[in-house]
């Protein structure tokens, strides 16, 4: 690190929080965020973090149990609030005495932060789309929080990422840790944060075409042939059906996902669902698109999730190297 002793110096407080070399924090992408990329940027300095996603608690056991097998550095969970387990997945979390679970998805359903943290000392990382929810999860017991705008791939927000970095950062930052994430892809935006008082910053997109990222060739082709401009936010079609907008690069399944909205919509007025199973049934949609894409590599009907930084993924790297240039270009902007 005392290559980058400006850097180092301005994430020292996220680096202490996350017990690693570099605060930056991989974001959970679902079926990409998996054993091998998450241990290798953790190996890397970084912070990894698995996507639970859809998984089964059986699942998520086996996918710690071999992501401790390939890194012996700390890596967190991300866990979707509105996932029927939540209660068993956190048991298996610890279980494993994972360090860092990453609540997504929605405000935590009562009782859950108090289940994390019970009997050990794991940390609490919670995403706060606005400086209201921001205090109120704060004070319901998040140790840290990531305020990530709307440039993100996957589920987004409505705000971007520099209009909620000058709202959350000057309020909460000097008395709490924040992490930055959404749009980032150079190490210059990750300076301006930390200058403001972020504690760090996660990416996904940037991470998604690394070398030891399971996804599909033609996945990360469709990563390298892309522009900012086309990875765009999903329609909602039905204002009663409060649908989190996805950014994804446009495609068949895009409008696919235009038509599943119509469908459950339909269903939700003959009265055969309610509000709850509809949007299951639009989090299994994703899930099921998104592994089209990133493992079979049906990347015309698949969800190809990305963020706008999109356009500055070129070519396959290694983890490692990710982060080296981050940090080099961050220390470059930061000495000037």
């Amino acid at each position: 690190m005392t290559k980058y002793p400006n850097t180092a110096a301005l994430m020292q407080r996220g680096t202490d929080f996350l017990g690693c070399d570099t605060a930056i924090l991989c974001g959970a992408m679902s079926w990409v965020s998996e054993r091998n990329l998450v241990a290798a940027i953790s190996n890397a300095g970084g912070f990894g973090v698995i996507a639970c996603g859809a998984m089964t608690p059986e699942l998520l056991d086996a996918e710690i149990a071999a992501t401790k097998a390939l890194t012996s550095k700390p890596f967190g969970v991300n866990l979707i609030t509105m996932h029927p387990a939540l209660f068993d997945l956190i048991a298996v979390c610890r279980k494993h005495g994972v360090t860092h679970v990453v609540l997504a998805g929605g405000i935590p359903p009562k009782g859950s932060v108090e289940a994390i943290k019970e009997g050990g000392d794991t940390k609490v990382i919670c995403f706060a789309p606005t400086l209201a929810l921001a205090k109120k999860l704060l004070r319901s017991g998040a140790d840290a929080l990531v305020i990530e705008g709307m440039e993100a791939g996957g589920h987004i927000g409505p705000v971007s990422t520099s209009v909620l970095a000058q709202e959350i950062l000057p309020e909460l930052a000097a008395d709490h840790l924040i992490f930055v994430a959404g749009g980032i892809g150079r190490g210059e935006a990750i300076a301006s944060y930390l200058e403001m008082g972020a504690a760090g910053v996660q990416l996904g997109t940037r991470f998604a075409c690394a070398t030891e990222s399971i996804a599909h060739p033609d996945f990360k082709k469709a990563f390298f042939r892309a522009s900012a401009r086309e990875a765009v936010a999903s329609v909602q079609v039905d204002p009663r059906l409060p649908v989190i907008p996805v950014r994804a690069l446009k495609n068949k399944g895009t409008e696919e996902f235009t038509a599943k909205q119509r469908e459950v919509a339909a269903l939700l007025d003959a009265g055969t669902v309610d509000m709850g199973e509809a949007q299951l049934q639009i989090e299994h949609f994703w899930a099921g698109a998104l592994r089209r894409a990133v493992i079979d590599g049906d990347v015309e009907n698949g969800s190809v999730m990305a963020g706008q930084s999109v356009g500055m993924v070129k070519c396959e790297e290694p983890a490692a190297d990710i982060i080296a240039e981050l940090m080099a270009q961050c220390e470059a902007a930061l000495a000037k």
